[in-house]
């Protein structure tokens, strides 16, 4: 890791603020900081105060608390000096670092044994934002579709949202740039300060299981914490799947949440309510399963490309409760996520009557999401998902399986530098789910892509030769000649899925960010065969 030195300007008491900081904070004195965290104050802190924090000296702003982390490679005090010149008026750090400033210009030092696991603390303190409803999202699959369903439900209520998620961040209806794809604690903490500036009332987040693991939810407190699935995702990080739930269920801590709603169509569900230290409602969508639940899926009567929803309390509740609805999103699983966002947002408060009278009136949960199951093109249909991981490439097949004379074809690949184990898995649930299947390169990052190619297709071969001896195989690589092969070789009564990037506009190839949007690369093939595809929508970015 290498830092550039940030510029400097401006002073404490007139700071620049960035795009993602509130446009005014109130000064803490660094020895208040000092006490929130443990230490007894140092004379050397005086009256100093600060106004920000930052955990990257390349985004110090003058007045910033700087925190001088721990790397894989170089200690953040290595960078101090130029956090200091840029405006840092205080440093945390630990022993190691706190020896690395000792030829730094002094500024107040407070030494912690982990400084990251005090930096949602110390930026909940800094940024003291004013009361905004928080709803909170983990899971597997489905948090970036039910996070859109949650803002879009709430706008039909009357009630302004942002959103911190892997897509987007945005205040309102305006984008914040972002820097990391799941901003860490200071950032968390300085957007959903900059949002309540904004006089909005709710902000609606993804919480990653990375989130949870490295602490960057940390000072968050969600008013209505949401769960979709668990499903074989990131091992790499997690090592087994009993950790990976482990994770995710810190949500559901009263650190973190004050009530939930939890999806037990499966066995970690039930696990995640049954273990949760708040107020849970059980969501159940799932026909087959049995097991009690507070709230179930009543019935979903196909409709279009979506479904009509009736959404039903239990009657053990004592009372005779229901929720009907429609979403013009297709698949089962967005049924599920339909559902959830209605009962989120019932469990933040909102009385049934009002809720059900904007559902009627108003039709929310007919929206496009980006890269969620986006339709790009209809003869042939042609839709982009973001499935990358082996349940989520299985409910699109199944969700995109054509219901006319026609064959599916499916184009994926897989990530570099992630859990391997599942790269045969997803090769042999597209050979037996698909007519055609053209594996080719995801994101490689810095491993080889031919490689990972071949594990793919390994999968897939050996599905081939058991059960799905009538699945055509191919390997097209680089990705867009994937795509452009998959369109050459359709006809109109046949479906086209793209999966695995959904709204990414980039591709990392051995540390090289290529230009690639697979929404665009299809929509330009199908006109150059003579297709139509689908009018650009307003919500992609």
């Amino acid at each position: 890791m290498t830092e550039s030195q940030p510029p400097s300007g401006g002073t404490p008491s007139s700071p620049q603020r960035s795009a993602q900081r509130p446009s005014a904070v109130l000064p803490v004195e660094v020895a208040e900081l000092a006490v929130s965290i443990g230490l007894v104050p140092d004379a050397g802190a005086g009256r100093v105060e600060v106004t920000g924090i930052s955990l990257d000296s390349r985004t110090v702003q003058p007045g910033d608390l700087y925190l001088a982390l721990p790397g894989e490679r170089v200690h953040g005090a290595s960078f101090a000096a130029a956090a200091i010149a840029a405006g840092a008026a205080a440093v945390v750090t630990d022993e190691e670092g706190a020896q690395l400033l000792a030829a730094v210009p002094p500024v107040p030092v407070l030494v912690v044994e982990n400084p990251r696991s005090v930096a949602g603390g110390l930026a909940q303190r800094i940024y003291r934002h004013s009361p905004v409803e928080l709803f909170g999202l983990t899971g597997t699959n489905g948090k970036t579709t039910t996070s859109y369903l949650i803002r879009s439900l709430l706008a039909a209520l009357g009630r302004g949202s942002g959103l911190i998620g892997t897509i987007e961040t945005l205040a309102g209806d305006t984008a914040v740039p972002a820097t990391l794809t799941t901003p860490e604690a200071t950032d968390v903490h300085a957007l959903i300060a900059l949002m309540a500036e904004k006089s909005l009332d709710a902000v609606v987040m993804e919480v990653s299981s990375h989130a949870l693991a490295f602490g960057r939810v940390d000072g968050l407190v969600f008013d209505v914490a949401g769960f979709t699935n668990l499903t074989q995702d990131h091992l790499d990080l997690h090592g087994t799947m009993e950790a990976y739930a482990a994770t995710k269920s810190r949500l559901f801590s009263k650190a973190h949440s004050r009530t939930a709603v939890v999806t037990v169509d499966d066995a970690w569900g039930r696990w995640i309510a049954d273990a949760a230290e708040v107020p849970v409602l059980t969501l159940q969508t799932e026909p087959a399963e049995a097991g009690p639940a507070d709230w179930r899926v009543e019935s979903a009567v196909p409709q279009g490309l979506g479904w009509q929803i009736e959404l039903r309390a239990d009657a053990a509740q004592g009372e005779d409760r229901s929720f009907r609805f429609r979403t013009s999103l297709p698949g089962r699983f967005n049924i599920a996520n339909a559902a959830l966002a209605v009962l989120m947002v019932f469990a933040s408060g909102v009385p049934a009557e009002q809720l059900q009278r904007a559902l009627d009136e108003q039709d929310p949960l007919s929206i496009d999401v980006p890269g969620r199951m986006q339709l790009i093109g209809r003869e042939p249909v042609a839709v982009v998902d973001f499935a990358h991981n082996p349940d989520a490439l299985q409910r699109a097949m199944d969700a995109v399986r054509p219901n006319r004379p026609g064959r599916l074809i499916t184009v994926f690949g897989a990530t570099g530098q992630r859990d391997q184990g599942k790269r045969p898995i997803m090769g042999a649930l597209a050979a037996r789910g698909s007519d055609v299947v053209i594996v080719t390169d995801d994101d490689p990052h810095d491993e080889d892509a031919s490689q990972i190619r071949e594990q793919v297709l390994a999968g897939a071969l050996e599905a081939v030769a058991t059960d799905a001896p009538d699945t055509l195989l191919e390997t097209v690589a680089p990705r867009a000649a994937a795509i452009e092969r998959a369109v050459a070789m359709a006809g109109r009564a046949d479906t086209i899925l793209i999966a695995g990037r959904g709204h990414e506009h980039w591709q990392e190839v051995r540390g090289v960010n290529l230009a690639l949007d697979d929404r665009q690369e299809l929509r330009e093939a199908l006109l150059r065969h003579g297709f139509t595809p689908e009018p650009v929508p307003g919500i992609e970015s």
